[in-house]
């Protein structure tokens, strides 16, 4: 018998504010908190993943160790680099789409459908209804 694993189940993140991490992510990427669930909080992302957020007394900022969010396409990109560089002044790190420290310290990246990096999520149900294509390089 081999494993197959089928995703990420969910992600965790410390911070020592939970009413101000709350009021980032529902704010920024507009996420769904949920009633109850791992963590000091968690959020519903997609359609079977969930971040849990965990209030720690000391944080131990991120430097390369991060997760990714996948936003709809480059408009709903730039709306998130909007926000985060002009409402909450954050600086973008050099190098990358959109890849930022949140306020408590954890490298956060976002990407888009479009990104043909992510050409293996096409079976995904959240790509389909979006009706992403991607071209063949040949």
């Amino acid at each position: 018998m081999s494993v197959q694993v089928y995703g990420i189940n969910h992600l965790a993140i410390e911070v020592d504010d939970v009413a101000k991490a709350v009021a980032f992510y529902e704010d920024v990427f507009q996420l769904e908190k949920m009633d109850e669930g791992e963590g000091d909080a968690f959020f519903k992302i997609g359609e079977h993943q969930f971040l849990a957020i965990f209030k720690v007394e000391k944080l131990q900022p991120d430097r390369t160790k991060h997760f990714g969010l996948m936003v709809r396409d480059e408009a709903q990109l730039e709306e998130v680099r909007e926000k985060l560089t002009k409402k909450y002044g954050i600086k973008l790190i050099k190098g990358f789409r959109c890849d930022f420290h949140d306020p408590f310290g954890n490298r956060i990246q976002v990407v888009d459908l479009h990104d043909e990096s992510l050409v293996w999520l096409l079976p995904y149900q959240e790509v389909q209804k979006a009706g992403i294509k991607f071209l063949d390089p040949k």
